[in-house]
């Protein structure tokens, strides 16, 4: 088992940025590859950024590329999602996940989840 736990999310203007965290404890941490989706209100979740177990591979959906970045600290077992010049439509709750397969998008293929943050970025 992994627990997953979410922090980091609040209100933000257009423009700004937020550094989302998920410390993970349980089994260990470094064996898993990590991703980040959201889920807006009325919408299936979506992928939106995943990281390989060493940090070295990184993964992202069209509409973030260059505005947000993933990464991993796994002397802290814990993974970032660092998110700039962000817009109303990133307005969602946010998840980590924990995989077993590098770089998935497919939500099924993430066995472990967090709580979710919220993440509302004004206009």
């Amino acid at each position: 088992q992994v627990q997953l736990v979410e922090s980091g999310g609040g209100l933000v203007q257009a423009g700004g940025s937020l550094r989302l965290s998920c410390a993970a404890s349980g089994r260990t941490f470094s064996n898993y590859a990590m991703g980040w989706f959201r889920q807006a209100p009325g919408k299936e979740r979506e992928f939106v950024a995943a990281i390989s177990w060493s940090g070295s591979s990184t993964y992202y959906v069209d509409s973030v590329k260059g505005r947000f970045t993933i990464s991993r600290d796994n002397a802290k077992n814990t993974v970032y999602l660092q998110m700039n010049s962000l817009k109303p439509e990133d307005t969602a709750v946010y998840y980590c996940a924990a995989s077993g397969i590098v770089g998935t998008r497919v939500i099924y293929e993430y066995a472990y989840w967090g709580q979710g943050t919220q993440v509302t970025v004004s206009s």
